[in-house]
């Protein structure tokens, strides 16, 4: 694997882990009263479009790190509804 992939990886990694605490902070406390509904459809929207780059270009990084944070983020979503 070349090194740039490998960084790739290890970015995505940090990235996508980030909205992990948020998403569990929803789930846990059944509240998303301060989370922007607009924010979260716009961010899923460029998710599925950086997939569909990462695919195109065949990169390993970019399909996972896109990918994982658009089911984050669809959690996110259901989430905002089901707890209005």
């Amino acid at each position: 694997m070349p090194t740039i992939e490998l960084i790739g990886l290890i970015a995505a990694t940090l990235t996508t882990s980030a909205f992990v605490p948020q998403v569990y902070k929803a789930f846990k406390n059944k509240s998303t009263a301060d989370i922007s509904m607009t924010m979260y459809a716009v961010l899923l929207a460029g998710l599925i479009l950086w997939t569909v780059y990462g695919i195109y270009h065949k990169s390993l990084a970019i399909i996972l790190a896109n990918t994982i944070t658009g089911a984050l983020a669809i959690v996110m979503i259901i989430l905002k509804i089901k707890h209005k």
